[in-house]
């Protein structure tokens, strides 16, 4: 069993020329709504490949039309929202533009993510057979929290340290790679966490082996069209590669790979090949727009059929 503790929001999408700079405003023609909140976003990429009844999202939404669309969606698309609770804060929003050549800009209204607490996750949820995947987007102190029990029980923990927080300590960085299996960061969040526990490093290979080494973990590192790196503990490295695509919309193809990785590790599968269909499926999800819409079902990705 998946379980995804994290956040759920509604997106906002507007397609721009350029992505304005501070003082400047452009006009798009409209906007697409999607649904999204990267917790929501690997949820669905998840379930979409390990299939329905296989991942649980837990986290919060607001008492509002948006969080009802929000928990149908996920209900939608195989993902047992039970666990979802209703708070009197409004359901997170995100704010999305996406400029010509697919590239994205993003700002996120928290709402009722910020309210998320590790006391959701009932102690029988916990157990060996669980791999619990965690991001930046709800309280540090709740997902952490929840990192810790789901360690004690023996469960596997995937943390994607994304968006790195504006204040991110050292205390921070390291009580969090105590009680995780996989880091799973971009090459500016793998040089981000490096640098915040004083492990200065010029490119993130050296830093994903400095972050595996510091925290007796694999640590996996997606680098675009560089496809992704893994590097355990003990500096062995093992690659992927990213397949060549024109990228329609990059929105969600992080989250994506988290989601694929995550459901691979639940089937038993070795690293090399979580990473291979991992790296399809972002790929896949590139060539379509909105954060979820464009996530693959299994039967779109080659090297699983």
């Amino acid at each position: 069993m998946i379980l995804v503790f994290g956040s759920l929001n509604l997106d906002l999408v507007a397609e721009v020329p350029i992505i304005p700079g501070p003082g400047r405003t452009v006009l798009a023609p409209s906007y697409q709504t999607h649904f999204g909140g990267k917790g929501a976003n690997q949820a669905v990429a998840a379930a979409r490949i390990a299939g329905p009844k296989r991942v649980r999202m837990v986290g919060r939404v607001g008492r509002d039309g948006f969080g009802d669309s929000a928990i149908e969606n996920l209900r939608a698309n195989g993902v047992d929202a039970d666990l979802v609770i209703r708070t009197d804060e409004p359901t997170g929003c995100a704010f999305i533009t996406v400029d010509q050549a697919g590239e994205n800009a993003i700002t996120v209204a928290s709402g009722a993510n910020m309210t998320a607490s590790a006391g959701d996750l009932a102690a029988e949820l916990l157990h060996s057979g669980i791999v619990l995947v965690l991001q930046m987007e709800v309280p540090f102190a709740q997902a952490l929290e929840a990192a810790r029990r789901a360690a004690s029980a023996s469960g596997t923990v995937i943390w994607n340290l994304a968006p790195v927080p504006d204040k991110m300590t050292r205390e921070m960085v390291t009580a969090l790679l105590a009680v995780t299996d996989y880091l799973l960061v971009n090459e500016h969040e793998a040089l981000d966490a490096a640098a915040a526990i004083g492990l200065a490093f010029a490119d993130y290979e050296a830093a994903a082996a400095g972050l595996a080494r510091a925290g007796n973990l694999t640590c996996i590192v997606t680098a675009g069209a560089q496809g992704a790196l893994a590097v355990t503990a003990d500096g062995t490295r093992q690659r992927a590669p990213a397949p060549r695509i024109t990228p329609v919309d990059t929105t969600g193809a992080g989250d994506t790979f988290v989601g694929a990785f995550a459901a691979m590790l639940g089937e038993g599968m070795s690293l090399q090949r979580a990473l291979e269909v991992s790296c399809e499926a972002a790929a896949l999800k590139c060539l379509k727009a909105g954060a979820q819409t464009g996530m693959p079902m299994r039967s779109a990705i080659g090297s699983l059929a």
